[in-house]
C-alpha cells in the first residue's frame, strides 16, 4: 500500500525562505469575495446557503430562499468589502475571488485592481465540492477561469476552491496553468507536491487565523479575541524568524464577517503591530508563490516510495547485510513520503527487523562479517562494509593489530555465536577496540539485544549516505 499523505514534510529544521530584504516573516492576508456566487435559488441552486454567516447552526433550505441569509452575505458586498477596502489598499492582498461573484461586482472588482491586488479564482461557485463529480467539478474550474478571465482581463495565477472534494487539488495541478495551489493547510511555508510525475507549488492557506471562526460554536466571539489570536500567532512566527527559521502567516478575511464594524478594528490593531515590527513582508500569495519558485524551485530527487520492488530492493536490499528480506518486506507494507527521507526509512527498515523471528535476526547479525577478518583480506566484504571499516583505519593495520583483532573476533564468536557488530562510522580504530574488550565479558542475551541494536545503527548511517 502506498499511503498518500505527507506527515514529516520539511522535518525539524525548515529550510530558509529567504524572504525579500532579509524579512523575519512574510504576511499573507486573503480577502474571501463570495458575495454573489454562494449557494442560492436563484444562481441555479437546489437550497439556500448555510455557511460562514451571522446564523450559527443554520441548515439549508431546499427548493427556497433565505431572506436572512442572502442579506448577510449582500453586506458584505455592499458595505464590508469597501470597509475591508479601506483599510488594507496600501498593501499586497490576495482575493479569492469566486467568478460568479466577481462577475456581480464590477465596481468592487475595479477597486482591488486599481489597490494592485492580485485576484485568485475562488472557484465557480462557493458550494460544497465534496459530493460533485470529478468530470463536473473539472467543468466548474475550466468554466471559472474563463469568466475570471472574461472579468478581470487576465487568467488567476492562483486558485482555492476552499470547499474541496477529494479531487479538487489534482484537478488543479492537471489544469497545469496556476503558479500554485491553496488548498491546503498543512505547513507554514509553501512545498511543492507532486502529481503524477509533475511538479505543483503549494501555498498553505489557514483556518485558525481566519474570520470564519466567528461564524462557528468554537471561535471568537469578540474583535478583541480575534486581535489576540493574529497578535500572537505573530508573534511566535516572528520569533522563529529572528531565530532563523523564518516562516509565512496566512490571515483569511471574509465582507461579511471581518467587514463588520465590531471586528475591523481587530485588523487595523494587527496592522499597526505588524508595522510596529523591522522585517515584515507584506505580500500577494503570488509574490509569495514566485518568490519561493525562484528560490527553491523543484527539485527531481530519489523518492524510495515511489520505486518498483524490484529497483527498491536492489537499491536497499544490502542495508542490512546480506539480508533483502528486510527491503522486501518494508516494500510489500504500507510506504509514504515519511518513508523518502533516511531517518524514516531507517525507522521503517528497524520496525520490520524487530519483528522478524528469532531465526531471522540471529541470520542478520551471523551475516556480517567479522572487522578486519578473512573476508576484509580477500576484498570480499560488500561495498558498504568496505567502506564502513575503511572510515575507521581498519582497511591499513599492523601486524600487531591484526593479531589483536583476530583474536578478538575468534574469541567473541566462540562466546556468543556471532560476529562482533559495531556501527564503526560512530568510532575510531581505538574505540572500537575498546568496545570488543568490554562487550566480550557480556552475557550472550546482553550482547545479542546490543548486536540488534548496532545493526539497526548500520542501517540508518548507511541510509544516511545514500539518500543525501
Amino acid at each position: 500500500m502506498r499511503y498518500s499523505r505527507d506527515l514529516r514534510g520539511y522535518g525539524e529544521t525548515t529550510p530558509d525562505p529567504q524572504w525579500p530584504g532579509g524579512a523575519r516573516i512574510a504576511v499573507q492576508i486573503v480577502v474571501n469575495y463570495e458575495e454573489g456566487g454562494e449557494n442560492s435559488i436563484e444562481h441555479g441552486d437546489a437550497a439556500s446557503e448555510a455557511f460562514l454567516s451571522e446564523i450559527i447552526g443554520c441548515q439549508p433550505w431546499p427548493g427556497q430562499r433565505h431572506w436572512n441569509m442572502e442579506s448577510i452575505y449582500d453586506y458584505g458586498a455592499r458595505s464590508g468589502f469597501w470597509r475591508l477596502h479601506r483599510l488594507l489598499k496600501d498593501i499586497p492582498v490576495t482575493v479569492y475571488g469566486v467568478a460568479t461573484a466577481l462577475e456581480r461586482s464590477p465596481e468592487q472588482v475595479a477597486a482591488m485592481q486599481a489597490a494592485g491586488w492580485e485576484i485568485a479564482t475562488h472557484g465557480l461557485k462557493w458550494i460544497d465540492y465534496r459530493d460533485i463529480p470529478r468530470e463536473v467539478e473539472a467543468e466548474h474550474i475550466a468554466e471559472a477561469i474563463r469568466l475570471h478571465t472574461a472579468v478581470t482581463g487576465e487568467r488567476p495565477r492562483g486558485f482555492y476552491q476552499g470547499r474541496t472534494s477529494m479531487n479538487t487539488v489534482a484537478l488543479g495541478c492537471e489544469e497545469g496553468g496556476f503558479d500554485y495551489l491553496a488548498d491546503t493547510i498543512a505547513d507554514d511555508l509553501p512545498y511543492w507536491h507532486l502529481h503524477i510525475g509533475r511538479p505543483q507549488l503549494m501555498v498553505p492557506y489557514t483556518m485558525d487565523a481566519n474570520d470564519m471562526r466567528f461564524s462557528s460554536g468554537q471561535g471568537f466571539g469578540t474583535g478583541v479575541e480575534f486581535f489576540d489570536y493574529l497578535r500572537d500567532s505573530f508573534d511566535i512566527l516572528y520569533a522563529e524568524g529572528e531565530a532563523g527559521a523564518p516562516k509565512m502567516m496566512s490571515i483569511g478575511l471574509h465582507c461579511r464577517l471581518a467587514g463588520r464594524p465590531g471586528r475591523a478594528m481587530a485588523i487595523q490593531r494587527f496592522l499597526d503591530h505588524c508595522r510596529s515590527h523591522e522585517g515584515v513582508w507584506f505580500a500577494s500569495r503570488l509574490d509569495i508563490a514566485r518568490h519561493w519558485a525562484e528560490t527553491h524551485p523543484y527539485q527531481a530527487r530519489q523518492r524510495p516510495s515511489e520505486m518498483s520492488r524490484e529497483d527498491f530492493v536492489a537499491a536497499f536490499g544490502g542495508i542490512y547485510e546480506h539480508s533483502p528480506f528486510i527491503a522486501e518486506r518494508v516494500w510489500d507494507a504500507e510506504m509514504g513520503a515519511v518513508h523518502n527521507s533516511a531517518s524514516g526509512l531507517a525507522a521503517r527498515m528497524a520496525q520490520v527487523f524487530r519483528s522478524s523471528s528469532d531465526a531471522e535476526r540471529l541470520g542478520v547479525l551471523i551475516a556480517h562479517p567479522d572487522l578486519a577478518g578473512k573476508l576484509a583480506a580477500a576484498k570480499r566484504l560488500t561495498a558498504d562494509s568496505t567502506a564502513e571499516q575503511a572510515s575507521a583505519g581498519l582497511d591499513a593495520l599492523t601486524d600487531d593489530e591484526k593479531a589483536r583483532f583476530t583474536s578478538l573476533n575468534d574469541a567473541y564468536v566462540a562466546k556468543h555465536g556471532f560476529p562482533f557488530i559495531i556501527a564503526v562510522r560512530d568510532h575510531d580504530k581505538p574505540g572500537i577496540l575498546a568496545a570488543m574488550q568490554a562487550r566480550i565479558e557480556n552475557d550472550t542475551q546482553t550482547e545479542r539485544a546490543e548486536a540488534e541494536r548496532q545493526v539497526m545503527r548500520i542501517g540508518e548511517l548507511r541510509l544516511k549516505e545514500a539518500l543525501k
